[in-house]
């Protein structure tokens, strides 16, 4: 006689933010699943909805308050978990439906919710999840998240007190991780942090031994240096210019890691920067910038900056449109300061008028947008390896450069692409080029 397995509970998770929340949320999923649970695409069909919060801005708040809305109106069994979850109060008070509340990378306490409000019947007979854990991104390229929290003090981020203090993971499991992730389709890994040149400082750089003989240091260099062996892309994000960072850049010559750097350098005037509690050494920072690109002709920079931040001056700002004049930055986010319940820069004198933000983020995308167009346009006639994101049915293709970052940068648009399929690596001849995006034809077959 059969064996009839019962149905196990499904979830559904809303995740927001930014990716070492959606790492968080695939780390989740993934223990969940491997305790039985399935996995639902919409409110309808699960038994309990997570929803994974952001708290770094007030606007941000928001948008994770409507989403626990919305998860209680369409489901009615919500578990909220992330950023917000130390603001229990304010949101059983708009919320008081809610079946549990747990904080950021509390892994633990939001399974252990999850047990409680929807118990999975125990079925020893089926083995439901694939050895590289479940992913909400694509299959060929995964977000690797190298440590927890940040050491620095910023005066316009509460993320310290949302995760604490710098916490490395080990080398060795990192890289364990990247190779069932490669092992499993992945061509491009993603490095995130909050903080990704200061990893392992909190394990005295420590070498931890490798599964295959040798060793590696808790270091930046060391880690990347190991994950450019395996094979796939390997992209850094949210790399502060610490001096060690100049030791990465070989390597993007060499072609062991992706010629790109994330470095959220926010400003450029030292005023600003100063009130903002962050570096601001900005002419060595040129000269850097200026010896990566002697030694990789190729890197791309991209970066983050905030424009009216308290006391920000117009000639603070003209500085910065100089600044990046000469830095001459490829791909550039900017926003417009906003305060966050429990930041220090909240308490700043010289508050900027919403009006004068408006008119300055305007001027920076338009000043970095025509950087980007020239720089876009300079690549036209050269022959680039693109890694496919999508393909449709009229032969064409959408995919990214070595220069482009998923979802935050720009695109390659590929004509006669038919028989590509997401996740190849082609090379692509750039025919042409607007302010953000590249397009082309493969010249080339795909690996």
């Amino acid at each position: 006689m059969a064996i009839e397995l019962p149905s196990p509970p499904k979830i559904g998770m809303v995740s927001l933010g930014c990716p070492k929340n959606l790492v968080d949320s695939e780390r989740i999923l993934t223990k969940l699943r491997s305790d039985g649970y399935g996995l639902s695409p919409d409110y309808a069909g699960a038994d309990v909805v997570l929803v994974n919060t952001c708290g770094f801005l007030d606007s941000a708040k928001e948008e994770s308050l409507e989403a626990i809305g919305e998860a209680i109106a369409e489901n009615g069994r919500v578990i909220v978990t992330g950023c917000m979850g130390d603001e229990a109060e304010a949101i059983r008070a708009r919320f008081p439906k809610v079946l549990a509340i747990t904080g950021a990378h509390q892994y633990e306490e939001v399974v252990g919710a999850v047990h409680d409000a929807a118990p999975v019947p125990p079925s020893p007979y089926v083995d439901l999840v694939p050895e590289a854990g479940l992913k909400l991104t694509p299959r060929h390229y995964s977000y690797l998240k190298i440590s927890e929290g940040c050491n620095h003090r910023c005066s316009f981020c509460i993320i310290p007190s949302i995760r604490g203090d710098l916490v490395s993971r080990r080398p060795d499991a990192v890289l364990r991780e990247a190779e069932k992730l490669v092992a499993a389709g992945t061509r491009e890994l993603l490095v995130i942090s909050q903080d990704t040149s200061a990893y392992g400082l909190d394990l005295r750089h420590k070498a931890f031994p490798l599964k295959g003989g040798g060793e590696v240091r808790a270091h930046m260099t060391d880690l990347a240096r190991e994950l450019g062996k395996l094979g796939a892309w390997v992209r850094l994000h949210y790399v502060y210019p610490y001096p060690h960072v100049d030791h990465v850049i070989p390597l993007m010559a060499e072609g062991l890691i992706t010629p790109y750097l994330d470095i959220p350098f926010q400003h450029a005037s030292p005023p600003v920067l100063k009130a903002m509690k962050r570096p601001a050494n900005e002419a060595k920072v040129l000269e850097r910038i200026a010896g990566w690109r002697a030694i990789c002709p190729d890197i791309a920079i991209r970066s983050t900056f905030v424009v009216g931040f308290p006391g920000e001056t117009e000639a603070d700002f003209q500085y910065l449109l100089d600044w990046l004049d000469e830095a001459q930055l490829d791909r550039v986010g900017a926003f417009r300061f906003e305060p966050v319940a429990g930041a220090p820069a909240n308490d700043l004198p010289g508050a900027v008028p919403e009006e004068v933000k408006e008119e300055r983020y305007a001027r920076i995308m338009a000043k970095t947008a025509a950087i980007s167009a020239a720089k876009l346009a300079a690549k036209v006639g050269r022959t680039l390896d693109v890694i496919i994101d999508a393909v449709d049915d009229e032969g064409g293709a959408t995919g990214r450069s070595q220069a482009d970052a998923p979802e935050i940068d720009g695109e390659v648009h590929l004509r006669d692409a038919g028989g590509l399929e997401p996740g190849a690596i082609v090379a692509v001849e750039i025919e042409d080029a607007d302010e953000h995006d590249l397009f082309g034809v493969p010249v080339g077959s795909a690996r």
